[in-house]
């Protein structure tokens, strides 16, 4: 099928870019990798007047370290996330979880921003930025502004962007030193989107302690879900099965998922305990370059 017919946009920067959206912000759509949108086009699901493609922006697909803190363009390429090596030093989780989003071609295309704003429920990076108490930052024609990632994912397909807004960047602190990770999975078939998807961080303190943890899920409702209450539960608790089962069983009993033709809530909801208690051993094993019982 082709795509409806629509006016095109090349800006070389953000300002020209928010101009070209500020036209008509409801009827012109971003375009970044294309991996949605472009489907969507051609089966005539999407049919904006104005497509402003951000591909050409100066400064979006820049990866940079400020005072340690990871700033990501938002037209970063998934795979980018996936090799680079200051990614992969400072946010293993990123490069991790980057690597189940489907196939190296689409990988390739797909950028950090793209995933982010189309806020698919299943979608990997949502969950993992959120995990990780990122920060995004969004621009208007009225200046910047900063959002928590815990407050940017609204539900399926809904974010916090604004009207006349575009995601330019997220801004990611790594988590303590020697913390351990995780993202598990579980799809139907290798590249496909996530029945479920567990994100971890835990860092131990010198007597073996859990002194940091984060855990967030894909997959298992219309938004990634956080677990808020993980730090309490699990703060000064030594790592191991007594406490990962715990924090599993309340993930279970928490996640709202939905029911489709590839799993039941009943499936999702198990996916989401099992991989949440072996996302736990896998970053506790990890947590300080040690191995605990």
């Amino acid at each position: 099928m082709k795509p409806p017919r629509f006016a095109y946009a090349a800006p070389a920067t953000v300002e020209e870019a928010l101009d070209a959206l500020g036209a008509d912000p409801e009827g012109t759509t971003l375009l970044a990798g294309g991996q949605s949108l472009v489907p969507m086009l051609n089966m005539r699901m999407a049919a904006p007047q104005v497509v402003v493609d951000l591909n050409g922006v100066a400064g979006l697909e820049d990866i940079a370290v400020d005072d340690g803190r990871l700033r990501l363009g938002a037209m970063v390429r998934q795979r980018a996330l996936e090799t680079d090596a200051r990614v992969a030093e400072r946010l293993p989780l990123v490069a991790e979880a980057t690597a189940h989003i489907a196939h190296v071609a689409i990988r390739t295309r797909g950028t950090l921003g793209g995933s982010l704003t189309y806020a698919d429920p299943s979608a990997e990076l949502p969950a993992v930025v959120s995990a990780l108490g990122a920060t995004l930052r969004l621009r208007g024609r009225t200046g910047e502004r900063a959002v928590p990632a815990a407050e940017f994912f609204l539900g399926p397909l809904m974010t916090a962007v604004e009207p006349g807004e575009i995601l330019v960047g997220v801004d990611v602190e790594p988590p303590p030193a020697g913390s351990g990770w995780a993202f598990l999975e579980v799809a139907r078939t290798h590249g496909a989107f996530a029945l479920a998807g567990v994100a971890v961080v835990l860092h131990l303190d010198g007597g073996g302690g859990i002194d940091h943890a984060a855990l967030a899920l894909c997959g298992v409702g219309g938004a990634p879900y956080v677990a808020t209450w993980i730090g309490d539960m699990a703060m000064g608790e030594r790592p191991g099965d007594a406490l990962f089962e715990q924090v599993a069983r309340r993930v279970h009993d928490e996640v709202s998922p939905h029911e489709d033709g590839h799993a039941t809530v009943d499936y999702r909801k198990r996916i989401a305990r099992v991989l949440t208690e072996r996302a736990l051993r896998v970053a506790a094993e990890r947590s300080n370059g040690t191995e605990h019982a």
